[in-house]
């Protein structure tokens, strides 16, 4: 032991007459320091005041006492590092466990609940619920079953419902297409037009607009919309319409009003066959090089519809008999059309029309101008 002047510290533990314990835990070298006072006191069996000539309670001194505790300390933190550890392994092992339990009693009954319920829905079969351990799924399994078995009759009602508004629209779209071809025929025997004009015109426009690669719901509508090209004739007088010789200039201008009329007949229809009906009566009787009549419309400012059944109607008006002419040979009128490529007619159709002339005639001869057919 040795003697040393007191510091601050010490000087605390004298003033106080208490003990003054200082622990330095979070030094490199950490260090734990005691100063006890030492009091003047006669009791005990040591009498301070019969060596010291002072007070009873005098702070006489103190003991200091400083220890090195690194040694304590590391082996504090090396308790605590393996306690962190545990605690960590013991987290794993709750996780791990945790997650395993998840995935054995809820992920795999919930996957195999949402595939038997998916199989069930799409075969109409309920879900068995006994295959299920857990109370909960058997019950959600049964709730399922009762879910699908309702969808399942709503299907069945919507789908037969969806049926009848098939069939009913089939039904519809069928009693259309009769009433223009019907309509088609009633312009046609009132014109006086060879017999079976209208149906010709129809198949021509149909084989013409598949060969020109049109969309199958385009080539629906021409063959259903073709039967109204010359609806319009119904609006010009008798005494023009069925004049046997040439018409005046006047007469030539009443007959040209035909497209218009059949376009003022249709246009106000939104359903898409008279739609199409109505731009075939308007544009009919226009030209290529935009000569035509009565818009005086030019190359494919012309509806592809237009364009398709002016050449079939004029085909057939020229490879049949009238009233003012007989019937061209073949020769003449694949001639003709050679002449008119680019000018009456588009030239892509004439082309089309000429490379397979031949299943234009087997139509003709199938339905033959000298021949009523049925529809």
């Amino acid at each position: 032991a040795q003697e040393r002047v007191a510091d601050g510290i010490a000087k605390q533990a004298f003033d106080t007459k208490k003990p003054v314990f200082i622990l330095k835990e979070f030094s490199l070298q950490p260090t734990a320091r005691v100063i006890i006072p030492y009091i003047a006191s006669q009791q005990g069996g040591l009498n301070c005041l019969s060596c010291h000539n002072v007070a009873e309670g005098t702070v006489l001194g103190g003991i200091d006492i400083e220890l090195d505790v690194k040694e304590y300390r590391d082996h504090a933190l090396w308790v605590m590092v393996g306690l962190l550890a545990l605690s960590i392994v013991a987290f794993a092992l709750v996780f791990v466990n945790t997650a395993r339990t998840i995935k054995n009693h809820v992920q795999q009954p919930l996957e195999t609940l949402i595939d038997h319920a998916m199989t069930a829905y799409r075969q109409h079969q309920p879900v068995s619920p006994d295959q299920f351990h857990s109370r909960e799924f058997s019950n959600v399994a049964d709730e399922i079953n009762l879910f699908n078995t309702e969808i399942i009759a709503h299907q069945d009602m919507l789908q037969k419902k969806n049926q009848e508004l098939l069939a009913l629209n089939d039904e519809i779209e069928s009693t259309l297409r009769e009433t223009i071809y019907t309509m088609g025929v009633i312009e046609e025997k009132r014109s006086h037009e060879t017999a079976n004009h209208t149906r010709r015109v129809s198949l021509f426009s149909q084989l013409l607009a598949q060969k020109a690669e049109l969309t199958p719901r385009e080539v629906e509508l021409i063959t259903a919309a073709s039967p109204l090209h010359d609806i319009g004739k119904l609006g010009i007088p008798d005494d023009v319409l069925m004049k046997p010789g040439r018409f005046t200039e006047d007469e030539r201008n009443v007959m040209m009003n035909h497209p218009a009329i059949g376009y003022a007949m249709l246009k106000h229809s939104q359903r898409d066959t008279l739609v199409a009906a109505g731009i075939i009566a308007y544009q009919h009787q226009e030209k290529w090089d935009g000569s035509g009549y009565p818009q005086g419309l030019a190359g494919e400012n012309i509806h592809i519809f237009g364009r398709i059944v002016a050449l079939a109607d004029v085909f057939d008006a020229l490879f049949s008999p009238r009233v003012y002419k007989e019937a061209w040979p073949l020769e003449k009128v694949v001639e003709w059309f050679g002449e008119q490529r680019g000018v009456h007619f588009d030239p892509r159709l004439v082309d089309i029309f000429i490379v397979d002339i031949d299943e234009f005639v087997a139509i003709y001869n199938q339905y033959p101008a000298d021949k009523e057919t049925e529809m």
